[in-house]
């Protein structure tokens, strides 16, 4: 199953709206983590799988990347990434993730925003960016973590007033999709478990370097009184690996 809701027209005007679409990488409250593991970029070829609207393949090229591709599903969000681009080297690529077919070895960096729980097999992409990266390449992702996507509902509980109470955790272990709302109803998703995501890189090759679990930068918390309930659950995972 491949949805693409961001080229719904309702879908796309919410997501607009978010602050990571308005402020680019500063608006992510996962950007400062995963920034502090990305490689040495300079005259590296990258790969970004779901580009969105293109705020990792920029940031590569500041980084002196010699090439950059970014594949999405979305033509909403490649327009917008190619309205915001303009440098010969960055590339973009409409395709889902599954179905992307490059040479052996042609990568560096293959580098992932949140876009994996929309993917139904991991195993079956990370074999694939395997076969992508160069020796020593790296593999760097973020999704949302299996905490915030065991449940169909993905909400908080809440008091009789409308305050968070808990985040309530069920069917961990039952992997596969959930049904869930984010900016509208009916969004694919895929669950699995912080292991399944950990053992299928490992299996396809991989070597972890690192596991992050990422809360807000001290920024974000000033800036933004809300952010203090994303200190109570994590609602991203991160894994760096290289290709041994």
């Amino acid at each position: 199953m491949k949805q693409n809701k961001y080229d719904d027209s309702n879908f796309f005007s919410a997501y607009k709206q978010m602050a990571r679409s308005i402020k680019g990488l500063e608006g992510a409250g996962e950007w400062h983590v995963l920034k502090a593991l990305m490689p040495d970029l300079q005259n590296k070829s990258v790969l970004d799988l779901g580009c969105g609207f293109g705020w990792h393949c920029l940031y590569a090229r500041e980084q002196q990347a010699s090439s950059v591709i970014g594949v999405d599903i979305s033509e909403n969000m490649l327009q917008k990434a190619r309205e915001q681009t303009n440098d010969p080297a960055i590339s973009y690529v409409q395709l889902p993730i599954e179905d992307i077919e490059f040479s052996n070895s042609q990568f560096d960096v293959v580098i992932s925003s949140l876009a994996f729980h929309y993917i139904e097999s991991f195993a079956d992409i990370s074999k694939k960016v395997y076969a992508f990266l160069k020796p020593g390449g790296t593999f760097l992702f973020s999704v949302e973590h299996p905490i915030f996507t065991s449940r169909d509902e993905q909400d908080w509980h809440y008091d009789g007033q409308g305050n968070p109470q808990h985040w309530p955790v069920d069917q961990y272990q039952s992997e596969g999709v959930r049904t869930t709302s984010f900016l509208a109803p009916d969004v694919i998703k895929y669950h699995r478990t912080i292991s399944t995501y950990m053992n299928d890189i490992i299996e396809a090759g991989f070597v972890i370097k690192a596991v992050k679990e990422p809360m807000p930068s001290d920024e974000m918390l000033k800036s933004d009184p809300l952010m203090q309930h994303e200190n109570r659950r994590p609602m991203f995972l991160i894994i760096s690996a290289v290709k041994a």
